[in-house]
């Protein structure tokens, strides 16, 4: 791609949180980074978002959209500052998964060879289920299986997947954490009854995240601490949370960021297709089970709740402007960290030679600009 040199001004977030003043100039990468005086209130330039955990949104729903669907979705995910993500399976017998893997894939695929400049960039599926465990299931239906034999060997060999949530402590957990690893699919603990030792023993054996902490996992206990004690401890494994202030207190948003700091935190939307949709309840397609908007986020009949209604740029503005995180800080949560864990590391970030994948804030956090690859989407 041949593109003329772009250039940005303002207030640039790097990739170690901190914010300089100075002027961006790319193509399809970014080409140079040049500080300039100080001056008075200007844009923050921060990298493209990263969403590691997306359901579904504006209506639709990854577990029954089609590849045509999915880069829909990805249009509109562009247009809310995520540059990038990841179609998120939930627990479903291992046909209906497979079908959703073909469809992420044709997507993947698609985006190819259409070189698409106004769509978030697809990374991989991440299957959230359906090895995790029958006691955390939160709104997945009871499906669940363990991590060995022939299912887990099919979705072992799904060239598409790259992210997988799984609990540690069901058997066969350990050493599907080390197979899946040495595929490099990342695992990330979640929906999870482990102890702190168990959770611990999944680190060692490769996990390198947690799937949106407190949710769906056992509750942290000063004489059972558990798997969020592990969470909250410094780890390679990074914690993702849902930062929209109700799967998550602001408060303990706070707390969480203060225990891992920037460099040990990620930032999902764990949304569903009724965020941005012109419905406000979906039928989730199990008896009696349908989805509501309620309470500022996606609900159950019985009130669990069953995902969130943000986006990352919204996610972003609750942990600055409740929890106490800065600007800098956040872009890293929110794009550098997820671009690391899943080894696209030459995106979510400001430096000579990463993609020039870029938002354009206002000082009051509103989105002015989207760039993918250097051209502004409209």
């Amino acid at each position: 791609m041949n593109l003329p040199a772009g250039k940005l001004s303002g207030c640039i977030a790097r990739p170690d949180g901190s914010l300089v003043r100075g002027r961006i100039t790319f193509t399809d990468r970014i080409t140079a980074l040049e500080s300039a005086s100080d001056g008075g209130d200007e844009d923050y330039i921060l990298p493209g978002f990263v969403d590691l955990q997306v359901n579904g949104s504006h209506g639709i729903d990854v577990m029954n959209a089609s590849a045509d669907a999915l880069a829909t979705l990805s249009r509109h995910l562009a247009r809310e500052g995520a540059t990038a993500w990841m179609p998120t399976a939930v627990t479903a017998p291992i046909e209906k998964i497979a079908q959703v893997h073909e469809s992420i894939a044709g997507a993947i695929e698609n985006s190819r060879r259409d070189n698409s400049a106004d769509a978030a960039a697809i990374l991989g599926m991440h299957l959230e289920g359906p090895f995790i465990s029958p006691l955390r299931l939160g709104a997945h239906p009871a499906l669940n299986l363990e991590p060995r034999g022939e299912p887990f060997e099919r979705v072992l060999a799904m060239h598409a997947l790259r992210l997988i949530t799984l609990a540690p402590e069901l058997p066969g957990g350990i050493d599907a954490i080390r197979r899946l690893t040495a595929r490099a699919v990342v695992v990330s603990i979640g929906h999870t009854n482990a102890t702190l030792e168990e959770a611990n023993a999944g680190i060692t054996a490769g996990a390198r995240m947690f799937t949106h902490l407190f949710n769906a996992m056992r509750p942290l206990n000063h004489r059972d601490p558990g798997v969020i004690a592990a969470a909250l401890a410094p780890s390679p494994a990074l914690a993702a949370i849902i930062p929209d202030g109700v799967h998550v207190h602001p408060a303990v948003l706070r707390l969480a960021s203060r225990a891992r700091g920037k460099d040990g935190m990620i930032l999902v939307t764990d949304k569903v297709a009724l965020a941005k949709a012109s419905t406000s309840e979906k039928n989730l397609g199990r008896a009696s089970a349908t989805i509501t908007i309620r309470d500022g986020a996606a609900r159950l009949d019985d009130g669990t709740l069953a995902g969130s209604i943000i986006s990352m740029l919204d996610g972003v503005r609750v942990m600055v402007e409740k929890a106490g995180v800065s600007i800098g800080d956040a872009a890293v949560m929110a794009a550098t960290n997820p671009a690391d864990v899943v080894g696209a590391n030459d995106r979510g970030r400001i430096q000579a030679g990463a993609r020039a994948d870029l938002i354009v804030l206002s000082q009051a956090l509103e989105l002015k600009s989207v760039f993918i690859a250097g051209r502004e989407i409209g």
